[in-house]
């Protein structure tokens, strides 16, 4: 084999675990990410720190949980200073880039009030969450009456599709994410009844290959410099809406049974209440609806999979495979229908449960290959991984994840952790507004173990499932007296999480144990009484003598 000079770090956007053929999909066949997973790892129980877009990736990057960075939700900007995955790799030598969505907001605000130029090297990584910007593409650039949601969001590939003959003012929506009629109307992908149909674009022209065809640009250019690379897909991300021929690969027959249970409804928790309730939830309870939308969503699945098949070629045929780290993931899940929702935000596995897979090209992992690791794993742990990859020092004062290196080479670590930790601040969503006017702090949080789901709010009860016996998470034990001990010690391991130093980052253990050994003969003498307890060196400087003048 090789060794590791790359990494290339692949995202996709809301792909849901259990949707690969190698995680056990009866009908969606994904033989590319299989192959990946046979000649490297794929863990079983890996979790993001927040089942939001926005919240999520910046765990990623800053390889530190919601609750120390600060950036819990969509729009929330990444206050200046946070170190970024950027920032630890090019500290040891590793150039780090983006081609495709961050979803982060950058702290302008932060920015001016320190004096740092926007168009500035540390500027430009500053608004960029700490990559250098081969193409930063978030894939979202609907408009609707008061404007667009996100002024910059595909405005490079619209221009791209612009000069492809796609013509107007939004080709990303009336192409790439619309379908047309006969008449030759647009047809919105917005609109769920048309997912099924084919996107009004050219296959090799939609979201999908467009980013791989840039990462490939990328490399071709690289040069010699060790390089991270971060290739993070739109899709599977809605709207579901995929092109041709992908659009009706599937159809209803290829849809797994929804997993929910009328019991859900019954005494239903006010947070899990309201997401069931809202228009997507309602929506998303629909049968007719997952008929439309699953197939479409399998087909932007099989679509990327595909391009796996040729990106893995292209690294294959230009010297890469044998010396680059492959990781592919995804910020979050999708509900689907599952427990009557749609969409992500909470925290049953097809939305907090994550696919990661990872293949190191060294010797040292030809014995784990092909295998699955079962340990608790969360997103942060990705940025101290790579840190251990390329040789570097662990910085665990700033990384609140761990090295999952040893997996990948067949060791189990001393240490590892008993449960992982997800988190919603569900009360800036537009959605939950009146919901959060009921308590001071809406926020959320799952802690997790190999057996029981727990999940606190604060100003309600909380709700508890038992992964062992109802893995499919259809019984909430909340108000169960015989599960109140249960509860009160995973209350104890949230408790224990939320004391934990997180925030002193700028001095390392080293540093305090640097600190600790300071000599006492640096000017300050505290508690002597008098000369006789004082040392010979001491006595000169305090001792009594005369004065200087």
């Amino acid at each position: 084999m090789g060794h590791v000079k790359n990494i290339l770090f692949i995202m996709f956007d809301q792909l849901r675990w259990d949707y690969l053929s190698c995680a056990g999909h009866p009908h969606l066949h994904t033989p590319n990410i299989d192959a990946l997973a046979a000649d490297g790892v794929r863990f079983t129980r890996a979790y993001c720190q927040s089942p939001v877009c926005g919240a999520s990736r910046m765990s990623f990057y800053t390889g530190r949980y919601c609750h120390s960075h600060g950036a819990t939700w969509n729009r929330v900007p990444l206050k200046v200073g946070e170190h970024t995955l950027g920032d630890h790799l090019r500290d040891n030598g590793m150039d780090c880039w983006l081609v495709g969505k961050t979803h982060m907001k950058a702290d302008t605000e932060g920015m001016a009030r320190l004096g740092i130029p926007a168009d500035s090297i540390i500027g430009v990584r500053t608004e960029q969450c700490g990559f250098d910007v081969y193409e930063r593409d978030d894939g979202m650039r609907p408009e609707g009456p008061e404007g667009f949601y996100d002024d910059g969001g595909a405005a490079t590939y619209n221009d791209w599709l612009r000069e492809r003959g796609y013509q107007g003012d939004n080709p990303w929506h009336d192409f790439a994410n619309s379908a047309r009629d006969a008449d030759g109307n647009v047809l919105s992908g917005w609109l769920l009844e048309n997912a099924r149909k084919p996107a009004a674009i050219k296959e090799e022209d939609s979201e999908t290959p467009y980013m791989t065809s840039r990462a490939i640009e990328f490399m071709d250019q690289a040069g010699e410099t060790p390089w991270c690379l971060h290739l993070s897909y739109i899709k599977p991300h809605w709207p579901y809406i995929a092109p041709a021929p992908y659009n009706d690969m599937y159809g209803p027959e290829h849809v797994i049974p929804v997993n929910r249970s009328a019991d859900e409804l019954v005494d239903m928790h006010p947070v899990y209440a309201n997401y069931v309730n809202n228009r997507v939830g309602q929506s998303f309870s629909r049968d007719e609806v997952l008929e439309h939308t699953i197939p479409s969503y399998m087909g932007l699945i099989k679509q990327c999979d595909d391009q796996m098949g040729r990106l893995f070629d292209y690294l294959k045929s230009n010297g890469l495979w044998d010396n680059t780290l492959i990781v592919l993931t995804s910020d979050h899940g999708d509900y689907l229908g599952d427990h009557w929702m749609g969409e992500k935000d909470l925290f049953h596995d097809c939305s907090a449960k994550i696919p990661l897979i990872m293949r190191d090209p060294s010797d040292q992992a030809n014995g784990t290959r092909g295998t699955e690791c079962d340990a608790l794993v969360e997103s942060i742990d990705l940025a101290p991984t790579f840190l251990d990859v390329i040789g570097a020092e662990a910085r665990p004062h700033i990384l609140e994840g761990a090295s999952l290196l040893p997996f990948l080479h067949g060791s189990t670590p001393a240490k590892w952790r008993d449960y992982v930790i997800s988190e919603n601040d569900y009360g800036i969503s537009p959605g939950n507004a009146a919901l959060a006017e009921q308590v001071d702090d809406p926020r959320q949080y799952m802690v997790a173990n190999t057996r029981w789901k727990y999940i606190y709010a604060e100003g309600f009860r909380p709700m508890l499932f038992d992964l062992e016996n109802d893995p499919n998470e259809l019984t909430d034990l909340g108000t169960s007296a015989e599960h109140e001990p249960i509860r009160q010690e995973m209350f104890e391991a949230l408790s224990a999480w939320a004391r934990r130093l997180s925030q002193r980052t700028t001095m390392s253990p080293a540093d305090v144990i640097a600190e600790r050994k300071r000599s006492p003969a640096r000017g300050i003498l505290l508690g002597a009484l008098d000369e006789t307890e004082m040392s010979d060196a001491q006595r000169a400087f305090y001792g009594k003598r005369k004065g200087p003048e």
